[in-house]
C-alpha cells in the first residue's frame, strides 16, 4: 500500500484502521497482538505511526515502536520477537508519498492471498473496541540496536574493514543511523553523506536511484568504495573505486561468485526478475549456475527462492537477498556480503564489475491512466514483435506495469545502442497514445 499522504489513499484513517485489522490478522495466526511497528524519516511518519498505534490499542492489542528503523530491520525483528510487523516507508519514492509493509512473524512478505485477506480485514465495519487507544506510546530505541549486532555478527570475522575507505549515501533516509554505526563498529574508513534528515529530504538527489553525487565523493577519495541506499534500507547500489556505479545485476553476478566459491550456494541457483540484463543471465550460465526469472518485485524473488531451493536472488533495482540469513532484501547486509568478495578475491571492485559487460539496454516510463492488459492493444502488440523482429536473438523487449505507480514500463535491450533507444521511443509513444 503507498500513495500521497492525505490524498486518495494514505492518511490518518486508513492508518488506524490498518492497525487495528493487524490485531486481528495477529489473532487469527494465534500469535499474541504484539505489534513491531518502524519507520523511515518522511514527515508523515510520526503522524501515521500514532494512528497506526491507536488503531492497534483500541483493538486490544499492543504497538511496539522501533521508531526509524530499515524495512530489513523490522523484518528481523518481527522474525525474533515472533510477532506481526509493520514498516511505515514509501522505500525510494519522494517525502510527498507514504505506505505500509507487512511482515509476519517468520519475517516474510504477505503472500497475495494472505493480502487480500488482509485487505478485507482493514475494511470491516467494525472493530473490537476495548477503549485503549488513549494509552502513552513509547519508543524503544533499544530494538535498533538489536538490528546493528544482527549484521556486525552475520560480517565473517575473517575479514577486516580496518582502513577501508567507504563512503555511505543513505538517502537521508532510515539508515542514517544504523548502517554508520555498522560500517564504524567495524573498523571501517568512513566517509557519510546524506545522513540529516528533515522529513522532506528523503531521497531527494541521493540514494540508491540518484548516484551522482556519491560518485563525485568516490573519485575524489583515491581507493574509496560508495554504497547508496534507498529511503528505507532495503537496496543496495555500490559505486566501484574507478567512480563508475554498479547496477544491482553486476553486484548479484559478484555474490553469486563469492557464494559459489565459498560453498554457499546451496543448488547452484540464483534468482532474478525479467528486467536482469541479458549478459547477467549468460554469464550465470556460463559458471554452470541455474537461472530463474520471475515477475519484478523482491517479494515475488524471496518467494520462488523459497519454492525452488536458491539461497541467492536479487533485482537489478538493487534488492539482494540471501535467505539463510535474512528473509528480505538488506541493503547493508548486501554491502557486507560485497565487501567480503573483494576481500575473498582480492581485486578491487572496478576489477570485478568489469567481468560482467552488460548488453545496452534502454528503459522508459509512461505516465498512464489507464491499465488494461497490454496484449490485447493491437498497436502495442505490433509494435512490441516488431521490435523483437529487428534486434533478432541479441536483444529482448519488455514492456510492463509498475506495481506500485501509476507508470507502464519499457525495457529493451539489445546490441546497438543507437536502435535499441529509437525502439524504446517508439514504443513509449505508441503507449502514450493508446492509454491516455
Amino acid at each position: 500500500m503507498r500513495g500521497t499522504v492525505n490524498g486518495d489513499r494514505i492518511n490518518s484513517e486508513l492508518a488506524f484502521r490498518i492497525g487495528a485489522a493487524l490485531v486481528d490478522f495477529s489473532r487469527g495466526l494465534k500469535i499474541a497482538p504484539r505489534i513491531v511497528v518502524g519507520r523511515d524519516t518522511r514527515e508523515s511518519g510520526p503522524m501515521l505511526e500514532k494512528a497506526l498505534a491507536q488503531g492497534i490499542h483500541s483493538s486490544g492489542g499492543e504497538a511496539i515502536l522501533a521508531g526509524v528503523i530499515p524495512t530489513p530491520g523490522l523484518a528481523f525483528l518481527a522474525k525474533k520477537m515472533g510477532r506481526v510487523g509493520i514498516v511505515i516507508s514509501a522505500s525510494h519514492s519522494s517525502f510527498e508519498f507514504n505506505g505500509f509493509k507487512i511482515f509476519k512473524s517468520d519475517g516474510t512478505k504477505l503472500t497475495d492471498e494472505e493480502e487480500e485477506t488482509f485487505e478485507g480485514l482493514i475494511f470491516k465495519k467494525n472493530f473490537l473496541v476495548d477503549g485503549l487507544s488513549g494509552r502513552e506510546i513509547l519508543t524503544d530505541e533499544n530494538l535498533a540496536r538489536e538490528y546493528v549486532f544482527f549484521l556486525k555478527n552475520i560480517f565473517p570475522p575473517a575479514y577486516n574493514l580496518q582502513r577501508k575507505k567507504i563512503i555511505l549515501d543513505c538517502a537521508n533516509g532510515a539508515t542514517h543511523r544504523v548502517a554508520p554505526r555498522v560500517f564504524e563498529d567495524l573498523g571501517a574508513d568512513l566517509t557519510l553523506i546524506f545522513t540529516e534528515p528533515d522529513g522532506r529530504n528523503i531521497n531527494a538527489d541521493c540514494g540508491s536511484q540518484y548516484t551522482s553525487h556519491l560518485e563525485a565523493a568516490v573519485k575524489k577519495e583515491p581507493g574509496a568504495i560508495g554504497f547508496a541506499f534507498d529511503g528505507d534500507g532495503d537496496r543496495l547500489i555500490a559505486v566501484a573505486d574507478d567512480g563508475k556505479t554498479l547496477t544491482g545485476d553486476q553486484i548479484l553476478y559478484i555474490l553469486a561468485r563469492f557464494f559459489l566459491a565459498k560453498g554457499l550456494l546451496k543448488n547452484n541457483r540464483v534468482v532474478s526478475t525479467v528486467m536482469s540484463n541479458i549478459n547477467f543471465i549468460n554469464a550465470l550460465k556460463a559458471l554452470e549456475l541455474e537461472h530463474l526469472a520471475t515477475d519484478v518485485g523482491d517479494r515475488a524473488v524471496f518467494y520462488a527462492m523459497r519454492a525452488r531451493g536458491a539461497v541467492l536472488g536479487g533485482e537489478e533495482s538493487g534488492h539482494i537477498i540471501f535467505s539463510d540469513f535474512h528473509t528480505t532484501g538488506d541493503g547493508i547486509l548486501s554491502a557486507l556480503f560485497l565487501l567480503s568478495a573483494l576481500d575473498h578475491f582480492k581485486k578491487d571492485l572496478s576489477q570485478l564489475a568489469g567481468e560482467l559487460n552488460l548488453a545496452p539496454k534502454a528503459l522508459l516510463s509512461v505516465t498512464v491512466r489507464n491499465r488494461p492488459e497490454l496484449r490485447l492493444i493491437p498497436e502495442i502488440s505490433q509494435a512490441v514483435k516488431k521490435a523483437e523482429a529487428s534486434l533478432g536473438s541479441g536483444g529482448r523487449v519488455l514492456v510492463r506495469y509498475s506495481g506500485t505507480e501509476p507508470l507502464c514500463r519499457v525495457m529493451v535491450e539489445g546490441r546497438n545502442e543507437p536502435e535499441i533507444k529509437k525502439l524504446v521511443a517508439e514504443i513509449a509513444e505508441i503507449i502514450e497514445k493508446k492509454l491516455n
